[in-house]
């Protein structure tokens, strides 16, 4: 059977398309498209990634307003909620250190949700077991 190999865009509306294509780049460090086919899309490192569909009342994605949240791998999860706080964005981070790694959310400019991972255990990718 074939497989794909990952996921090559997340599509979603905003209100302000640019903005927030800025604060993505400016906060989390997600490069926006490329302005021509003569430039490479964003990159990111080889890891796990989860994909789910979740109960229509799934408090996971913020209000019901919002029907997608996503899940960034870090390397360091203090590092970046320190960076995301000295921006003055609001990050809750979750107390309870899990078997596949640590956790934080917030949410961008509109609402959406957005949850960092530092992945550990089975999760974590080789480069970062240093293989």
């Amino acid at each position: 059977m074939q497989r794909v190999d990952g996921i090559g865009g997340l599509f979603f509306r905003a209100s302000d398309p640019d903005g927030l294509a800025r604060w993505y780049s400016d906060h989390l460090g997600v490069d926006p498209p490329p302005a021509s086919y003569d430039e490479a899309s964003w990159q990111q490192k080889a890891g796990s990634t989860v994909f789910a569909a979740m109960p229509t009342d799934s408090p996971h994605f913020g209000s019901r307003l919002h029907s997608w949240a996503i899940n960034f791998r870090v390397a360091d999860l203090d590092a970046m909620v320190a960076q995301l706080r000295n921006a003055g964005i609001p990050v809750e981070v979750d107390p309870v250190t899990y078997p596949n790694g640590t956790f934080a959310s917030l949410e961008d400019p509109e609402g959406h949700g957005i949850q960092l991972w530092q992945p550990s255990g089975a999760d974590r990718s080789d480069m970062e077991k240093g293989g």
